[in-house]
């Protein structure tokens, strides 16, 4: 019998085996609050955070206690592309640590740093993962489960499906969360009947009444199907899920022969890539806010086919809750 209590809720303290995924450059406060609140977790992204949403890491932390007691999560992008980039990771974590987050998401690199100071307060670490090979190096750094990304997820997504990713991960003895395509209840049921711990859902999260992205993205969202969702390489180098605008159409999905060229090569791709995360964070950044005259890019995933409206937050995770039934179901407050 598919059940709520599963490693997830037990790794995060939480009811519902539910993350809501950090994004750049979606993850606002109010919108982090209200996942944590329903019952599942909402994770912060740090850099949105500061870069996005203007507030100190430390002061959005505090906001976000103020709307919700209930456990939050952070993300960190932990690859090593400068020594100053990591020095500020590492800031980051501190910062968590002390204002009492304990669940971490790694993505990228190697998270044994990030372990190790975690482990400090006894707290949680899970990796993103798209292959069987990540999942090795993520494990032998110490992680506690495993984030696995497939090729229906919004932002950079994996190779392989759900169906696959289970049955690569499924031996490995640790917690796997389901990450793309989760749109709708069924598909949460779906995941944990396979034999996921959780799900973590991201494009779902953007058509909600807390986030602060434009209402032409949130309906851009709602009105599209998954055939509209491709992948481009020219926001960061490497295939990101977008929306199909008339934008995109236009400036096609290919980087150029020169980007490709520095991103083939160990003594470029790391300035290729300091490049593209500039750039992208700007233009990330700009259409988040922007209406329908953007010429930017809408991130989302294949879970658009299961998403209809724009509603609370809290209102997704008691529906997703409820449609797994069972007695931890949390339930709506009284009016």
């Amino acid at each position: 019998m598919t059940s709520l209590d599963t490693a997830l809720t037990r790794d995060a303290r939480v009811a519902v085996p539910l993350i809501g995924g950090a994004m750049f450059p979606c993850s606002n406060p109010e919108l982090v609050a209200a996942v944590s609140e329903a019952g599942g977790i909402g994770i912060v992204q740090p850099l949105s955070m500061e870069y996005v949403h203007r507030r100190l890491l430390r002061d959005g932390l505090r906001l976000i206690r103020r709307l919700t007691q209930k456990p939050i999560g952070m993300n960190e992008l932990i690859e090593q592309s400068s020594n100053l980039y990591l020095e500020r990771m590492r800031r980051y974590v501190d910062i968590a640590l002390e204002e009492g987050v304990t669940f971490f998401i790694t993505s990228l690199g190697k998270p044994r740093w990030v372990v190790d100071r975690v482990a400090l307060v006894r707290g949680v670490v899970y990796h993103d993962v798209t292959e069987r090979k990540w999942a090795f190096k993520a494990l032998d750094s110490g992680v506690r489960g495993l984030i696995a990304v497939n090729s229906r997820a919004g932002g950079h997504a994996g190779p392989k499906s759900a169906e696959q990713l289970m049955a690569e991960l499924g031996d490995l003895d640790v917690p796997l969360v389901c990450a793309g395509g989760i749109g709708e209840a069924a598909e949460f049921v779906a995941a944990l009947r396979m034999g996921y711990a959780g799900v973590q859902l991201g494009t779902r999260f953007i058509a909600t009444t807390e986030c602060t992205a434009h209402r032409d993205y949130k309906r851009a969202i709602v009105e599209s199907d998954e055939d509209d969702i491709v992948l481009t390489e020219r926001v960061t180098g490497v295939p990101l899920a977008v929306i199909r605008t008339p934008y995109v159409e236009r400036v096609g999905t290919k980087a150029g022969p020169l980007a490709r060229w520095l991103l083939r090569h160990r003594r470029t791709k790391h300035l290729m890539r300091t490049i593209y995360a500039l750039r992208s964070a700007w233009r990330l950044r700009r259409s988040h806010f922007a209406g329908e005259s953007s010429r930017d890019y809408w991130q989302a995933g294949r879970s658009v086919r299961g998403i209809t409206s724009i509603e609370p937050a809290g209102e997704i995770v008691r529906r997703f809750a409820a449609a797994v039934g069972g007695a931890n179901a949390p339930r709506s407050p009284a009016r």
